[in-house]
């Protein structure tokens, strides 16, 4: 194994070891398959991140960040103002985390790209760093929270924190310490100022707070490793000490025989992208029940009742019963299943609104969904079966936590949802060619280009 890559040793220091891999790695140890995953990822993030500058949490985020003022050497996306490092981190996190439409990672148990590229972006623009810069800081924060993750789960999640801003900010730290250059000591030390601002609560679900969490987690891991190289101290065995993380965030550090291998020694190969623009937990449900009509050809008006069956830790994050409005539609398993079997697109964002929560059909036939969720259960499989008027009954099952192996087929996918969110907001041929740019970005010198093209105003 790459010795960038040994897990950390508890017996040396959980942060100190994370930190030295940090510290350590370059662009030249990234394996081909790597560099195109974190690409997907900055794809991803980008078109999420456009779409979601729309929605009202951005639009007051970018409002408190104009009238406090600041030096304007960042780009905030999808608009002409350029401020702070910090506060483009803060906005473009929360934007890209709106529409609940970003990538995920079981591993973190969170979303992995949001809290880490928009902190790594801005911190490489304002200093004029290159692609390759920004994807090798990238990976390097996207591991960190991942392993951070995988320490404290699954008690850190069932506890109720919101791990995308929670380890998170970890990442986010991880990736501009990078881009900083700091040796492992100061490294450990950024480590130990993300730590202690950490904060994210799931009680927060179906509200601006969760979006906040991301662009909090990432204004924050900014801040740790820009006070950590200004001199700032910190404890560097955050993860581990007494009243650390893992101590006040979880019930104690999982050993590490206990830690998941997954299918690649690195974490950002697991990396799980999103086609239905709601919350994860509901997208096994989606394409189970789809298979199920692409099968058996029957329509939601044929339909007596639906019984879903989930993971327990389902319960507290998408069981909203009567959504209100399109953010609650998101975390809702009755009524994503209703909008399936009408065959509503939820990948199309404009789909989640008041207008369809409150629609008497669909409410309907939301209310003929039951829900079941069962313990020790695998985090991201459905079963469902559909009771038909005809005395039929129908079952399937989906695991949506399988990662795609066929990075051609992935990229296809990616770029029709970058064309989906994306081209409405620029326009088909500058979203092509924005895609381009970030497909090619381990050849671009700097970012200049890249961040003009996505300072572009809405229409």
């Amino acid at each position: 194994m790459n010795e960038q890559l040994r897990r950390p040793d508890v017996a040396q220091g959980v942060t100190q070891a994370l930190a030295h891999r940090i510290a350590t790695l370059r662009y030249e140890d990234l394996p081909a398959d790597v560099i195109t995953i974190a690409k997907h990822c900055v794809l991803d993030w980008v078109a999420v991140a456009l779409q979601g500058a729309r929605e009202p949490l951005a639009t007051i985020l970018a409002e408190q960040v104009a009238a406090e003022g600041g030096n304007g050497c960042a780009t905030l996306i999808g608009r002409s103002r350029r401020v702070s490092p910090r506060q483009a981190a803060l906005v473009n996190g929360a934007a890209a985390h709106a529409l609940d439409y970003d990538d995920v990672n079981v591993r973190m148990m969170g979303h992995p790209t949001t809290p880490v590229l928009p902190a790594a972006l801005a911190l490489a623009e304002s200093r004029g760093g290159s692609g390759r810069d920004l994807i090798v800081a990238f990976v390097a924060g996207y591991e960190t929270e991942c392993e951070a993750g995988e320490m404290v789960s699954p008690s850190h999640y069932g506890r109720g924190f919101h791990a995308t801003g929670t380890v998170g900010t970890f990442g986010a730290a991880a990736a501009c310490a990078h881009l900083s250059r700091l040796d492992s000591n100061t490294v450990a030390t950024a480590l130990g100022i993300a730590g202690t601002q950490a904060a994210g609560l799931k009680s927060m679900f179906g509200t601006m707070c969760k979006s906040l969490h991301a662009g909090k987690a990432a204004e924050n891991g900014l801040l740790a490793a820009e006070l950590a190289s200004r001199g700032f101290n910190s404890r560097s065995d955050v993860l581990e000490c007494a009243n650390g993380f893992a101590a006040t965030h979880a019930d104690g550090m999982r050993s590490l025989h206990q830690f998941s291998s997954g299918g690649s020694e690195y974490h950002i190969a697991d990396n799980l992208f999103k086609y239905h623009a709601s919350c994860h937990q509901t997208h096994a449900a989606i394409e189970a029940l789809r298979a199920l009509q692409d099968e058996h050809g029957f329509s939601s008006s044929d339909v007596v009742k639906v019984t879903l069956r989930h993971d327990a830790g389902a319960e507290a994050i998408c069981n909203i019963a009567r959504p209100s409005t399109g953010l609650e539609i998101k975390f809702s398993l009755r009524m994503m299943a209703a909008l399936t079997l009408v065959g509503v697109d939820t990948a199309v964002v404009t789909n989640f609104s008041e207008g369809t929560a409150r629609e008497p059909g669909l409410q309907a036939l939301r209310d003929k969904v039951e829900v079941t969720f069962a313990r020790d259960w695998p985090l991201t499989r459905s079963e469902v079966a559909v009771h038909l008027a005809d005395g039929r009954v129908l079952n399937g099952r989906h695991d949506s936590g399988q990662p795609e192996r066929d990075l051609d087929k992935q990229q296809t996918k990616l770029l029709a949802k970058f064309r989906l969110l994306v081209g409405p907001v620029v326009g088909v041929g500058l979203a092509d060619d924005i895609a381009a740019d970030i497909l090619s970005l381990e050849r671009q010198a700097d970012l200049k280009h890249l961040t003009s093209r996505l300072a572009h105003e809405q229409r």
